[in-house]
């Protein structure tokens, strides 16, 4: 596999058009045709100078492979990687806007029991490019350009642990948020962390306030341990120290993900126990009614055990809302469309 051009920030672009022997402005040619998420044979540059990028970095480190669409209006993207790897990607339409679901990883090694992702593992990190890639690709088969962005939210949230591929990740965060680039605000973006205390800590120091959520699922350490391997590593209360000190260096305020697993942490009690955990601090709930993973045996709640515990959150003071279900007619939760795949291929 070649080097992923889409990794390169515009003063790199520079050097690299510069050492090529052209002008100043072909630069920028081909930072904008990057831009706009088009491959760099599409450039409006001279053949030769195509010619010579092309012979050490990909053309289109990533492909749509595949589109499925909800009856809600959900897309989902199954992308090929210049390796023949496969990623997914979510594009979700809301009134304020359209919100990608983007992955970090080949897969994912955190074992989460809920998770599809995990089902295979982690066959390998994206690269900080190859991330952008799938952003610049969507928002430009939706009609956008960098000024006029139609994807206007991310979500990191598809497969991988996104702080189990640090450096690469924050690396994508800063060209995302680029005023050279599409200029997301970091307002708009939001991190989806298993709860990796020592990069939570890490990121703090970043200054890329985004949204921070943390994939919380229980209100004990020993029933988190029953869904989530990485809770025989950190604690609840490390995690909890570990978003106030995120608060106290952004300011922003962090967000708890809370799937409802029926016969797991889905009553009144469990209900009641998380109010007591989180009261007064500056937190929101986001309360998810579990999208199986026919590979494991959990199971979501209905309708009205979620209203039920969402209405205990709320008299007790807590910030809480009940995610909207989308795209469940597609495979929407993370992993589940390229599991399915790789399980036709075996």
């Amino acid at each position: 596999m070649k080097r992923v051009l889409q990794d390169l920030d515009i003063s790199e672009i520079e050097n690299l058009i510069k050492d090529a022997g052209e002008r100043p402005y072909r630069a920028v040619q081909l930072w904008e045709c990057m831009q706009r998420g088009l491959p760099v044979s599409r450039a409006p540059v001279p053949s030769s100078l195509k010619e010579n990028i092309l012979q050490d970095f990909e053309d289109e480190p990533v492909r749509v492979k595949e589109v499925f669409r909800s009856a809600d209006g959900t897309e989902k993207f199954l992308f090929e990687l210049a390796d023949g790897n496969l990623v997914e990607g979510v594009l979700m339409r809301y009134n304020y806007g359209n919100t990608q679901c983007l992955s970090t990883q080949v897969g994912c090694r955190m074992g989460c029991k809920f998770c599809a992702s995990t089902l295979h593992g982690r066959t390998r990190d994206l690269s900080a490019g190859e991330m952008l890639a799938t952003v610049l690709l969507v928002n430009r088969l939706e009609g956008g350009t960098a000024k006029e962005r139609k994807v206007t939210n991310l979500v990191l949230m598809g497969s991988g642990e996104p702080f189990d591929n640090y450096e690469n990740v924050v690396k994508f965060l800063r060209l995302l948020t680029s005023p050279n680039g599409i200029n997301m605000s970091p307002r708009n973006v939001s991190l989806s962390t298993c709860g990796l205390v020592p990069e939570m800590r890490r990121f703090a120091e970043e200054n890329i306030p985004l949204n921070l959520t943390v994939s919380l699922h229980a209100v004990t350490d020993e029933e988190r341990r029953r869904t989530m391997p990485i809770a025989n590593r950190y604690s609840i209360r490390e995690i909890l120290d570990a978003c106030a000190y995120y608060f106290e260096k952004t300011g922003r305020r962090y967000i708890f993900e809370y799937s409802l697993i029926e016969g797991e942490n889905a009553d009144e009690a469990h209900a009641r126990a998380l109010s007591k955990l989180l009261k007064g601090k500056p937190c929101h709930v986001n309360l998810i009614r579990l999208n199986e993973v026919k590979e494991r045996d959990l199971k979501g709640t209905d309708e009205k055990t979620a209203y039920r515990f969402l209405g205990v959150l709320e008299k007790n003071g807590i910030s809480a809302t009940l995610r909207r279900t989308m795209g469940a007619d597609i495979g929407g939760a993370c992993g589940q469309l390229r599991a399915s795949y790789l399980a036709e291929e075996n």
